[in-house]
This record gives C-alpha cells, sequence and structure tokens, in this order.
C-alpha cells in the first residue's frame, strides 16, 4: 500500500512568519534566546543523527533499549488501531512499535506529524513500502499549535518520543499536555519518552561532545536565520556551551559571542557584547514521580513506566480518563 499524500496544516510562508516572529521577539528579550526548533533544516537534521550516533549520546541508545524491551507489552495494554507519532522525523525508533503491532495484529493506521514536508514524504514512503498493510497518513503540522487536526476514530496511541517534552518549558508543557488530553477521547493513550535526571557528569558531554557535532549543530540555527531572512551572523564568531541548572533540572545550549558585534536581521540592528549568551535550547530532565505528577494534573492516568537497565531514560504510559 502506498502512503497517502500528504495532509498538510502548516503552509511555508506560516513557517516563514513564525520564524520572523520568534527572531524578533527572542533577539530583542534580555537575555537572548532562540525556539530550538529552527535547528532543523536538512542540514540540522543530518548533525542531529549524527548526535545520536556519538558514543556521549545516551539518550537515543536508552530509549531504544526501552522500547525494544516493552513494545509488545505496549502494543497488548493499548490494543491501538491508529498509531500517532508526534515530531516524528525519520520514525526509526517507532519502527520497534510497528514491528509490535504489526505481530498483534489490529493496527491499521499510522499518523506521522512533522513540521517537514521532505522529512515526511520520504519517511511516510519508506515506511508504506515496508509495511504494506499499514495506512500511512503523514500530517504536516506543528504539534504544539495543531492537535484538533489529529485523525479521530479507532483507539488511539498518540507517541512523543526522544524526550521532546523537555525541550518545553514548564508553563508550556502544562499547556501541551492539556491541549493533547482535550484531543483524546476517553481511553486513548499517550506514550512519552522523557530523559531522566542523573549525574551532570554524563548529561553535559551529551551536549558537548568531544568531536563538536553539538556545537555544530547549535550554531546551525545562525546559518538558519542567515539564509532565510537575510541575516549576516558570523556562525564562527559564536561558541557553543552547554551548562547544568541545577535549579531546574535542566541543561541549557548556549552561543556565547566571542568578540563584540552588531547583526542584521530583519529590520533590527542586534549588538551583542563580547562574552554574552544566546540561548538556543532548554532540556529538561525528569524524576518518575515528576512526569507522572504532569500527566496526572492534564487529565491522564499513568498506566506504567519503564526504563533502560541503568536508569538513563524512561517511557511512560498514560491513558486518557
Amino acid at each position: 500500500m502506498s502512503a497517502e499524500p500528504l495532509e498538510i496544516y502548516l503552509e511555508e510562508q506560516e513557517l516563514g512568519r513564525g520564524l520572523r516572529e520568534d527572531v524578533r521577539v527572542g533577539l530583542t528579550a534580555e537575555p537572548k534566546w532562540l525556539p530550538p526548533k529552527w535547528f532543523y533544516d536538512a542540514r540540522g537534521s543530518e548533525l542531529f543523527e549524527e548526535i545520536t550516533r556519538l558514543p556521549e549520546y545516551y539518550p537515543t541508545r536508552a530509549e531504544r533499549t526501552v522500547l525494544a524491551e516493552h513494545a509488545g507489552e505496549i502494543a497488548e495494554l493499548t490494543g491501538a488501531k491508529t498509531l500517532i507519532e508526534l515530531g516524528s522525523g525519520s520514525s526509526e525508533k517507532t519502527r520497534l512499535l510497528l514491528d509490535a503491532f504489526t505481530r498483534r495484529g489490529g493496527l491499521g493506521t499510522f499518523v506521522p506529524l512533522d513540521v517537514s514536508v521532505s522529512a515526511l514524504r520520504q519517511s511516510t514512503a519508506q515506511i508504506a513500502a515496508d509495511y504494506p498493510g499499514l495506512r500511512v497518513r503523514g500530517v504536516v503540522a506543528d504539534f504544539t499549535r495543531h492537535l484538533d487536526r489529529l485523525p479521530t476514530g479507532g483507539r488511539r496511541l498518540v507517541v512523543l518520543l526522544g524526550g521532546t517534552i523537555g525541550n518545553l518549558l514548564p508553563i508550556e508543557r502544562a499547556e501541551f499536555l492539556t491541549a493533547m488530553r482535550a484531543a483524546l477521547e476517553p481511553g486513548d493513550r499517550l506514550l512519552v519518552g522523557t530523559d531522566l535526571v542523573k549525574d551532570p557528569g554524563v548529561i553535559v558531554p551529551a551536549y558537548d561532545d568531544a568531536a563538536g557535532v553539538t556545537a555544530e549543530f547549535n550554531r546551525n540555527v545562525l546559518r538558519v536565520i542567515n539564509r532565510e531572512l537575510g541575516a549576516d551572523f558570523d556562525p564562527d564568531a559564536f561558541r557553543h556551551v552547554a551548562l547544568w541548572d541545577p535549579e531546574h533540572e535542566w541543561i541549557e545550549m548556549r552561543l556565547r559571542a566571542e568578540r563584540p558585534m552588531r547583526v542584521r536581521v530583519l529590520d533590527l540592528d542586534v549588538d551583542f557584547a563580547a562574552g554574552e549568551e544566546l540561548r538556543t535550547e532548554v532540556s529538561a530532565k525528569f524524576r518518575p514521580e515528576g512526569i507522572a505528577a504532569e500527566l496526572t494534573g492534564a487529565g491522564f492516568a499513568p498506566q506504567a513506566f519503564w526504563t533502560d537497565p541503568d536508569g538513563l531514560f524512561g517511557v511512560t504510559l498514560a491513558r486518557a480518563d
């Protein structure tokens, strides 16, 4: 069965407006910031795939271990007819779930949702070819804004993997989980992957690898802004910084100006002092009781929690009450 035509709820013009708005707000804030979603042009996606294979970057391997061990149990517990993946990318780890559901039987539809048309077109074609009995409906949308567009009908399992939920600030997480619950019917399930609180000596190198791949990935956001908005950032004039915040239990990625500079972007002149930092990502780490409380507060009933043998990464299954 071939993949169905993509359902597009996010046009290129809308993406462009979103980038302009984020750049204008973030670069005029004090301190300056940019959201991490703009890392992921084609080059950024390639760099992130490279990051997931680095020896320091444990989250992908640990989450894959959890899914490989418990995918069959997830299929049995949910009995899902429709599997929806938010921020799907290549859907590589999701294949462990698709394999388990295929063995069990009963899954009819897979819905990967992502902001990237090109990534979705490629992944949906490949999955449709590899799972010929599955209906594959790719949705181009932003999962923080378009949850009301999720396909309805049948028992649904929504998955958000990779610790992506940690990129949302606490108030944003609460808003997202509340909107997620509103989009689901009682009995639908949510499966969410969360990186766990642990020794910062393990966490920090995952965001500051010896080969410098994460540094290049971090600076890529400046190249995106240069290309899309005609800005004149000198990416090489910024140093990659990864810092653990013990109070908030998250890691921050920043870009530190190596010298004073003025950057022209949109109609703004943006000044950076030497040593000034631009925050580009927050990645929260969770405790099992913390993610359970957040899910419960949004109207979910946590059903199961699994982790890898080293306790690095957690996967929680919750039911919409």
